[in-house]
């Protein structure tokens, strides 16, 4: 017979939430050297797990409240955020509010991945305790974070991570550790029994060609940590034969049918 105790777990489906546009008006801040002057529109996404009779969401958007204002608004380091779908909404169109999701895991605390904090402070959270002092410390605004976004979260029921964490203890959602971009970025790897391994890199890169090229953003707080982050994702993505999605990759975005749509 087969051995299967061996196998790593999976999860049971995968929503891909559309999380707003960001649209900066120099795109050479994330390809230094590149681009000089050329705005650029990027994706952002959020995740919706359901594992068991369980809700995960990886990140939580641009706040929704920017969706009643057109043309959105700028919020942190020239970039103006646009929310056309709301997260809250998205949740209603699969079925669920946001009280029903019992776990938020943060790869980091940039307006447009921890926007919407408040609606899930009643969640568990699980975010890397180097960006947890980051985002709560003196020295907050070198980062580019907005306190006011995630000030729910000073009371919320935290697990800080230091690195590499298996959440569930059975393969099927491992949070990577990938520093650089801020002190406690992380990705997140997760197994499906049909799709298979999909590793979601949040910001190691923001589109395919600066991985390859290996060109860090002028915003990260830390180059090398940043390329050898890089470095990592490429060895996950070829020993997992892992799908890498890069989160602000609007032409990969494109290609990804969100919610309520989901991969299983």
């Amino acid at each position: 017979m087969p051995d299967t105790a061996s196998r790593p777990g999976t999860i049971d489906r995968l929503y891909a939430l559309d999380a707003g546009l960001a649209v900066a008006p120099d795109r050479s801040v994330y390809s230094p050297g590149e681009w000089q002057g050329e705005p650029i529109t990027l994706s952002c996404n959020a995740y919706l797990l359901r594992r068991k009779a369980a809700w995960i969401l990886w990140d939580t958007g641009i706040d929704d409240a920017i969706a009643a204002e057109s043309g959105g608004r700028v919020i942190a380091h020239d970039i103006r955020g646009i929310v056309a779908r709301t997260i809250h909404s998205q949740l209603a169109d699969v079925g669920i509010a946001p009280a029903d999701i019992g776990t938020v895991i943060l790869s980091h605390a940039h307006f447009d991945h921890v926007g919407n904090a408040r609606l899930f402070r009643h969640a568990t959270w699980y975010i890397q305790r180097r960006e947890h002092e980051a985002m709560f410390g003196p020295d907050y605004e070198n980062y580019g974070y907005a306190p006011a976004l995630y000030a729910d979260l000073e009371g919320a029921k935290a697990v800080l991570m230091d690195g590499d964490l298996d959440v569930f203890g059975d393969g099927s959602v491992r949070v990577v550790a990938t520093p650089g971009h801020t002190p406690g970025h992380c990705s997140l790897l997760v197994r499906l029994p049909k799709a298979g391994t999909i590793l979601l890199s949040a910001d190691v890169a923001h589109y395919r060609s600066n991985l390859e090229q290996r060109r860090v953003p002028a915003m990260n707080s830390d180059a090398e940590a940043t390329r050898r982050s890089m470095d990592r994702v490429d060895a996950i993505v070829r020993e997992e034969g892992a799908q890498l999605w890069l989160n602000h990759d609007i032409v990969q975005t494109a290609t990804i049918p969100h919610a309520p749509s989901y991969f299983d």
